[in-house]
């Protein structure tokens, strides 16, 4: 199982490198499923490995220049600060209440990496952003990190893409950065009143950091895009597989079912011409006035 794990570890890593975030989103599934660890000692180990494997990903964009060391220090200043307070509230939830919640964030990130991405402004250039939607926005991000032990990258590459004008190779290298502060700050907080099992970290962090250098070369040869959606899919079956774990059979065979109805009619929708959702894009669509 330990050789298993550092071998879907080198994936997470290389996923991690190459889109800025996502591949994280499963480090806690991975650690507690695969590698049999408590469920809190995996959030707080996933809280190393993310952070070690981000600071490495980070090195390759850092030298090409994407990243922005402007928006990148203070977001993540606000980043740690809620981190370390969400690794510290954890240890008073129920691990099967933070699988659930960790379930729902997967949801949410499968939905985010399915989404379409548009580049904002020039890659030299940098919007304005203001202080109190940096602060509000990162404290929010650093939170759920260190609540569950995700990176938040799957949140951090749009809200930087969007919020601070940043295109995509810019956002994805600031997001890294970001990344590795708060995971380290919610790592913090949990060593306060939990254990980590350093040697299964020290095999997993090894091998994701491998994946994250593999990612970070190969940003620049792959349609990230198309990997991306392909990633949101599987993080939408693998909470599939959370909620049958931590609830009932029935709510995870559900989820399964809506999200293999979903990947069906999104498939057909881009690959032919017949979709069964663009029939009910008129009716929902308002009507436009006549001219004058």
């Amino acid at each position: 199982m330990m050789a298993l794990t550092a071998v879907l570890a080198v994936l997470v890593g290389v996923w991690l490198g190459l889109l800025g975030g996502g591949g994280s989103i499963l480090t806690v599934p991975l650690l507690a499923y695969v590698g049999g660890l408590e469920t809190k000692q995996a959030i707080a180990t996933s809280l190393l490995v993310v952070g070690v494997t981000s600071a490495v990903g980070a090195i390759a964009h850092v030298r090409a220049g994407r990243v922005r060391w402007g928006v990148a220090l203070p977001f993540g200043g606000a980043a740690m600060t809620g981190a370390l307070g969400g690794g510290l509230v954890a240890r008073f939830i129920p691990a099967t209440v933070l699988l659930i919640a960790f379930a729902a964030i997967m949801i949410a990130a499968g939905g985010a990496m399915l989404r379409d991405r548009k580049n904002t402004i020039a890659a030299d250039e940098t919007r304005h952003v203001p202080v109190v939607a940096m602060a509000v926005l990162g404290v929010a991000v650093g939170a759920v990190s260190g609540l569950v032990g995700a990176g938040g990258g799957f949140l951090l590459v749009p809200a930087l893409a969007l919020l601070a004008g940043l295109p995509m190779s810019g956002a994805v290298g600031t997001s890294l950065v970001v990344i590795t502060m708060q995971s380290f700050a919610g790592l913090t907080g949990h060593l306060a009143s939990g254990q980590i099992d350093w040697p299964m970290a020290a095999t997993v962090t090894t091998a994701a950091a491998v994946g994250a250098l593999v990612g970070g070369r190969l940003t620049g040869a792959v349609d990230p895009d198309a990997l991306r959606r392909l990633f949101g899919w599987f993080v939408l079956l693998m909470a599939s597989v959370i909620l049958a774990q931590e609830t009932t059979p029935a709510v995870g065979a559900a989820s399964a079912a809506v999200t293999v109805i979903g990947a069906g009619t999104y498939v057909t929708c881009r690959r032919s011409a017949y979709c069964p959702v663009r029939r009910l894009i008129p009716r929902m669509q308002p009507v436009a006035a006549e001219p004058g």
